[in-house]
């Protein structure tokens, strides 16, 4: 299964990214994800399950400890590609 998240921590500062926004970012880049996207006003990040949720995870516990006084964010489930689906369809036989 694949996930997508879309997240943001604030409080914001247009001036410069706070500390929680740098951890943030720093997570995600870290995690093994097959998409990031990191902008000013949200943050988006795809791959395999359990690689979100480790992701989802630490993001929110280490934003936290950086200063984040709310963290929102959105997980769906997306499609998997043909490709992925007839690999993971042939270990399954």
């Amino acid at each position: 299964m694949r996930l997508r998240v879309e997240f943001t921590t604030e409080p914001f500062d247009l001036d410069e990214a706070p500390a929680h926004a740098v951890v943030a970012r720093e997570v995600v880049e870290a995690a093994e994800l097959d998409e990031v996207d990191v902008g000013p006003f949200g943050n988006t990040a795809e791959g395999g399950a359990d690689a979100v949720l480790t992701a989802v995870d630490a993001l929110l516990r280490r934003s936290l400890e950086a200063g984040a006084t709310r963290i929102s964010l959105q997980v769906n489930v997306v499609e998997e590609s043909a490709g992925e689906e007839s690999a993971a369809g042939e270990g399954e036989r």
